[in-house]
Parts: C-alpha cells; sequence; structure tokens
C-alpha cells in the first residue's frame, strides 16, 4: 500500500508540473511574450586601421664593437724611460707626445761621428789640392804621372769615406728620433706598463702602452647568409645598408653603414660576418663592448597591421576585418615582424579596421562594436 501511494503521490506532482509550464504566461504576468524575438547579440572589440607605409627590411644581430687602427707602443732601443707624458686612460691627438727615453749614448755616438766626418772633410781638401798641384807641375814635366794617379785616388777614397761618415752620421740621427715616442694617430691610450727610470729593449713582448682609435669604429657582426644577396644589391646601389648599433641595457646608440662583407661563409653555422663602420664622435662605442645591431638593408612600402591582429588556424594566418558592423574573416599572408607589427605580404590592402582585442568572442558574420583603445596599446 504504501508503494502504490507513493507511485499516486509522484504521478501527482508531475501532472501539477506541466500546467504550470503550459499557463506560465498568464501567471508571469505575460512578460515572456512582450520581450518578442531576441535580437543578435554584439561583440565589443578594439580595433586598428591596416596602414600602407615604407616599412625597413631590417636583420638584428649582435656585435662586437673592434677599434680601425689599434697600435702597441714598443721601444726600438736598449735605454731606460725617462718620462712619461700622458695620463693613464687619456684621449691623445696625432703628434702628441708620450714616452721620452734616454738618449744620452746616442748623443755622444752623433757628435763622435759629427768629429769624424769633420776629419775626413778635411782631409779630403787636402788631397784635392794636392792633386791639383800634381796636376799642374805635371804639365810642366816637373813630377810624374805616378803621383798624379796617387794623389787622385787618395781623394776619391776620402770621398768615399765622407759618404760612410755621412751614412753614420744619419742613421745616429735616426735612432736618436726613437727616443721620443708620439702618437701616430688620434684615440684613447692604455694605462702606461712602463714608467720612469724601467730599462726597456726592443725584444720585450709587453708594449708600453696601447692606443686604439675611437672614432670611426668598427661594429662586427654575424648574419644569416640568406640576406647576403639582398645585401649586397643593397650595398651595389649606394650604400642603402645602414647599421645601427645600441648598447643593451641603455638607450645609447650609433648610426653608420656597411663597410664590408667577409668574403667566406661560414659553413658550420651557415653565417657571413659583416663589418658596420661608424662615426662614434661621442664615443658611445667602447672597443670590446657586445652591442645590439640593427642592418636594416632596404626599405619597402608595404602594409602592415599590429601583430596582436594576426589569428592562426589550420588553414593559416587570418585577421578579423570589420565593415559596416560585422566581422569578416580574412585569409592573410605574414611576410615578417616589425617592432610590434607584422607585414602582411597578402590579403589587405591598406585602411582596412582589423580586430586586435576581442577575436576569441568572434566568427564570420559576427556583429561587433568598436571599443576605445587601451592606453599604450
Amino acid at each position: 500500500m504504501k508503494k502504490r501511494n507513493w507511485i499516486l503521490l509522484a504521478g501527482a506532482l508531475g501532472i501539477v508540473a506541466v500546467g504550470a509550464f503550459v499557463t506560465r504566461s498568464s501567471w508571469m504576468g505575460g512578460n515572456a511574450s512582450a520581450q518578442g524575438p531576441q535580437r543578435p547579440r554584439t561583440i565589443s572589440v578594439e580595433l586598428a586601421t591596416a596602414e600602407r607605409k615604407p616599412v625597413p627590411v631590417d636583420v638584428d644581430a649582435i656585435g662586437t664593437v673592434t677599434p680601425i687602427t689599434s697600435v702597441a707602443l714598443k721601444s726600438r732601443l736598449e735605454t731606460t724611460i725617462v718620462s712619461v707624458h700622458f695620463e693613464d686612460g687619456a684621449k691623445v691627438s696625432e703628434g702628441d707626445l708620450l714616452f721620452t727615453l734616454d738618449s744620452r749614448q746616442i748623443d755622444a755616438q752623433i757628435e763622435q761621428a759629427e768629429g769624424t766626418l769633420a776629419r775626413d772633410r778635411a782631409q779630403l781638401e787636402g788631397a784635392q789640392r794636392d792633386l791639383r798641384r800634381y796636376t799642374d807641375l805635371v804639365g810642366k814635366g816637373a813630377t810624374t804621372q805616378v803621383n798624379v794617379d796617387n794623389a787622385k785616388t787618395q781623394s776619391d777614397i776620402l770621398t768615399a769615406t765622407i759618404k760612410a761618415d755621412q751614412a753614420t752620421l744619419d742613421n745616429l740621427k735616426v735612432q736618436k728620433s726613437y727616443t721620443i715616442i708620439t702618437a701616430p694617430f688620434s684615440g684613447r691610450i692604455s694605462a702606461a706598463n712602463v714608467k720612469v727610470g724601467n730599462l726597456v729593449r726592443p725584444a720585450d713582448t709587453q708594449a708600453l702602452a696601447v692606443i686604439n682609435q675611437m672614432a670611426p669604429v668598427y661594429v662586427t657582426f654575424p648574419v644569416p647568409q640568406r640576406v647576403l644577396v639582398d645585401l649586397r644589391e643593397s650595398m651595389a646601389k649606394g650604400g642603402g645598408a645602414k647599421v645601427t648599433a645600441t648598447i643593451p641595457g641603455r638607450q645609447n646608440f650609433d648610426e653608420g653603414r656597411v663597410a664590408m662583407v667577409e668574403n667566406t661563409v661560414d659553413a658550420t653555422t651557415g653565417m657571413i660576418v659583416v663589418r658596420g663602420i661608424m662615426d662614434n664622435k661621442n664615443e658611445t662605442l667602447w672597443p670590446g663592448t657586445l652591442v645590439a645591431v640593427k642592418l636594416t638593408i632596404r626599405t619597402e612600402d608595404a602594409v602592415v597591421v599590429p601583430t596582436v591582429a594576426i589569428q592562426r588556424s589550420q588553414n593559416g594566418n587570418f585577421v578579423f576585418v570589420v565593415k559596416d558592423g560585422v566581422s569578416r574573416v580574412q585569409p592573410v599572408k605574414v611576410d615578417r615582424t616589425f617592432q610590434g607589427y607584422s607585414v602582411v605580404a597578402e590579403g589587405l590592402s591598406g585602411d582596412e579596421s582589423v580586430v586586435v582585442d576581442g577575436q576569441l568572442l568572434l566568427s564570420e558574420g559576427t556583429r561587433v562594436e568598436p571599443r576605445a583603445r587601451k592606453a599604450g596599446a
């Protein structure tokens, strides 16, 4: 009996529920019918405009700053340091006096050579007088031809001796010039490795100091071999390829041009070394510094959109284009990216409105309404 009562109760409740559903319009006050047909849902999105503008074709790399000219100063004499005329790390100009070496021994040798030269010149004058005298006498029959020949031989010997004396003197003067060491070009000098009183020799392996040219400088960096053809074409057209070097973590940068391309591609890496020459007038780039390099090969006219607008599917890349408040799926071909923008090779002609935020709720034909873009977006 109890089971039967439960079954009857459940049936009665079901009948009541069905009746309530059927008559809902009356007891709900007619609101359901008053609402009418529902409007299609509208999605709020952020829009951006596809632009056609000049876009650089560039390659990013890591490079090293190297001086165009670097010289290690060494002594060409075995002597001692008398004076050091620069401060460590100072900027020097071409011709600046850097070191003075002890020249007393060479000065004495120069005086000795000058004395020898003067003596031999005096002897030559005497030999030439004898030659003239014997020449006059032989014409008068007062002396023999042998005396004339001997006088001429002596004169020739002294003439040659004077040439040798002069060469010795000139060599000593050259040696004397080695005691004054000047800057061969303008740049920055290192710390002096020797001080006053140190003995220096030509065989010393350590340099007295090193000078690096600071302006201009080279920036050396590798690029993929795939850009080699475009790079060489750009250089052939008048140096269109430009190089920008930036110190990592800083805003300091310098601009220059491609100076050379190495003549061999590294077969193990597929990279080729490029060298850019930078003016570096403010000495922004320091030799040995690692820098972020941007090689701009050329500039071309292209359509660009914010990279966040590019969507991906199994069929390839696409964007949502909005026209008359409705979103449309537009397949595109992306060539490359550039500073947060994507260069579109195919699919857009420019001036289209594309969705950059809110794509997850969109599909073909979805109605949309634009909203203001976030600051900095």
